[in-house]
């Protein structure tokens, strides 16, 4: 059942009577920002279907790792951010955002503190994860601890919920449960206005990508092989059909090889991707910091394929048919996945999508 997002008239007039800027080039503050008083209250629903309602736009937000901050700096409510967890390395977040994105304070390497979480001051946790346990073997907040500390807690339900018995058992083929997060914060931020601006440009780029494609037959698609470089060689992870991936690839028109796996990511084996023979392999890495590191990233993660025994065969490898693209783009949720959907589908379809940068 697709998450429900409830708003009042104002809500919906906010959409196209309220402007909100980019987020790029102020800075984090621990101090309140004025904020819009339309649209409240916003009732948003959890993984399980219970709903938090938000009855005033929050104005001091933790976030629970770069993705749900950098979702926070499109909508322009990055003056609001006061701590994250997992921060942004050096590189990560588009340049117009890094700025600001550096100066939000960093709550934690990774997730943040439960202890420093609960005493942060603040008012609203926006959870990228949702149930996973807190690194270090501790769980995070109850939700009745959240209360105690006057802290709402939201989700990015795209990512949240794909590893849930709860989620959709169907693969995901599509962005609408991503566009449907970033509305669902431009809805509780008060940047509705915003988050409809987003949406628009994502399903732009896409639905550009989406025409030039129709001609071609699924039969047709070339098979994709997500390598997460990061995760390790000894055993490949499989990036499978209820991942943000998944949607990624089919929308940029080829067919994820672990679609039919039902998670969103699963331990794989090397003799399962040789029986898969892909037709392009992504080497997913993260963002090193900087140009010469990241490309350096992508080169070993190629000479891998190239000297492993198990894979230097495959068709892939034995052609070169590599795409360079990173893993925060992938399978993250975010604005950049339409990004990415063009430029997978300009490197596998050169002749029908051009300018995949």
């Amino acid at each position: 059942m697709r998450p429900r997002v409830v708003c009042g008239i104002a809500a919906a007039v906010a959409l196209f009577a309220t402007a909100c800027g980019s987020g790029g080039g102020g800075s984090a503050s621990i101090t309140a920002q004025p904020v819009p008083a339309a649209g409240y209250p916003v009732t948003v629903a959890d993984c399980a279907g219970k709903e938090t309602t938000i009855a005033k736009a929050p104005t001091r937000i933790v976030t629970s790792n770069a993705a749900s901050l950098e979702l926070l700096l499109q909508l322009g409510a990055g003056d609001r951010v006061i701590g994250t967890g997992f921060p942004p390395g050096k590189g990560t977040l588009p340049s117009a955002l890094a700025e600001q994105g550096a100066k939000v304070p960093v709550l934690g390497d990774k997730a943040v503190p439960k202890e420093k979480l609960l005493g942060s001051g603040a008012d609203l946790y926006v959870d990228t994860f949702g149930a996973m346990p807190m690194m270090g073997g501790a769980t995070g907040p109850s939700e009745a601890e959240f209360a105690a500390a006057g802290i709402q807690h939201v989700y990015l339900l795209s990512t949240a919920c794909a590893g849930t018995p709860k989620a959709a058992k169907a693969p995901r083929t599509d962005l609408a449960g991503i566009e449907d997060d970033i509305r669902r914060l431009g809805a509780v931020t008060g940047t509705a206005a915003r988050a409809e601006e987003l949406v628009t440009g994502m399903e732009k780029r896409i639905g550009e990508v989406r025409t030039a494609l129709a001609g071609v037959p699924e039969d047709k698609r070339p098979s994709y092989f997500v390598f997460d470089f990061d995760a390790g060689t000894k055993q490949p992870v499989a990036v499978c059909g209820r991942q943000v991936a998944n949607a990624v690839i089919t929308q940029a028109g080829a067919r994820n090889v672990f679609a039919d796996c039902d998670a969103d990511f699963k331990p794989g084996s090397w003799e399962d991707v040789v029986a898969k023979n892909p037709d392009w392999i992504q080497l997913s890495v993260r963002n090193r910091g900087s140009e010469e590191a990241t490309r350096k990233a992508y080169d070993d993660a190629e000479a891998f394929l190239r000297s492993f025994p198990a894979t230097q065969g495959l068709k892939a490898v034995q052609e070169g048919r590599f795409v360079r693209l990173g893993s925060e783009v992938t399978t993250i949720a975010g604005v950049r996945n339409a990004d990415a959907v063009r430029q997978i589908a300009a490197t596998v379809h050169p002749d029908l999508v051009k300018n995949g940068q």
